[in-house]
């Protein structure tokens, strides 16, 4: 039985645009408490973490609200590493995606004490690369890319035991449609490997996610970091930064789907889900659908990879 643990993490210290402080709620409402269950999983809701609230100031220095993102993200780095240390697999309820700092330095420092190898499948429509130099905005949720890799402030890059947490091979993004110009420099400078939309489109989302997940094996933990404006908003509307000509509803359950057949995903991240810009809750309803997907639903037992039974 899958031991998974629920962390609430109700903040949009990070974000542009308030309102993902109440996505822990909206997913619990979706039912993924529920949906989990039936997929056999023993799920221990670990209620919500504390933290600061949003001052809604400007930037210092280039970032917006820094102090109350190393806060949360502390938080969440000790919430995470309990998890993991209990055997579990956790699941961060976002809030937004700054988060994924603390989370993934977590994982990372777990994987180097268990001598595991690190994987991170970073679906966004952004790349999240952006430093005080480059940001346009000085929104930290811009930033949990460059910062996990060494690039920010010590109070975000030392989080963790290690410095940086993790080494830009560890990660995949896929679904990007949104880069600032000096991050193209620095994705490429840094030798990050992104599929973007235009390479999803010239090749499809199966090659793909077999591209992503290659060197995968059973001495693996694949983490998923899942903002959910990486899907189109026709069909995701309650993000706080949309972006149009994203991944359509099968190409994203297809993506879910392949992570699944890994059998290695060990932990996620659902960010960005933002209820006040929602209609009827559809996007915490559709992050519900997308975690069946990675917990084995499918249309048909397969037998083989792409078989049907």
């Amino acid at each position: 039985m899958q031991q998974v643990s629920l962390i609430g993490v109700p903040t949009d210290i990070g974000a542009s645009t308030i309102g993902c402080r109440m996505g822990p709620q909206g997913l619990r409402v979706a039912g993924i408490t529920a949906a989990l269950e039936a997929f056999g999983c023993d799920v221990r809701d670990v209620g919500d973490l504390a933290g600061p609230d949003n001052p809604q100031q400007p930037p210092v220095n280039g970032y917006r609200h820094l102090p109350e993102v190393v806060e949360w993200n502390k938080a969440l780095y000790d919430a995470m590493s309990a998890e993991l240390a209990d055997g579990r697999m956790p699941i961060v309820l976002g809030g937004d995606h700054c988060l994924g700092i603390g989370s993934i330095a977590a994982i990372a420092d777990h994987c180097r004490r268990v001598g595991k190898k690190l994987r991170v499948i970073w679906v966004d429509a952004h790349a999240d690369f952006n430093t005080a130099e480059l940001t346009p905005s000085g929104n930290i949720h811009g930033m949990p890319v460059a910062c996990l890799t060494g690039h920010g402030p010590d109070e975000l890059t030392r989080i963790g035991e290690h410095y940086p947490a993790m080494d830009p091979s560890e990660i995949r993004q896929i679904g990007l449609r949104s880069v600032d110009p000096g991050e193209k420099r620095f994705l490429r400078a840094e030798g990050i490997q992104v599929y973007d939309m235009r390479y999803l489109d010239e090749i499809g989302m199966r090659r793909t996610m077999k591209r992503a997940l290659e060197g995968v094996d059973e001495n693996t933990h694949v983490h998923l970091s899942l903002d959910l404006d990486f899907v189109d908003p026709t069909i995701a509307p309650g993000v706080g930064t949309p972006v149009v000509g994203g991944p359509t509803y099968r190409e994203v359950s297809l993506c879910m789907e392949m992570l699944a057949d890994s059998g290695q995903l060990a932990s996620i991240d659902l960010v960005e889900v933002n209820p006040a810009l929602d209609v009827r809750n559809a996007t915490a309803q559709l992050a519900v659908d997308l975690v069946e997907s990675l917990f084995g639903k499918s249309t048909l037992l397969r037998i083989h990879e792409g078989d049907p039974a």
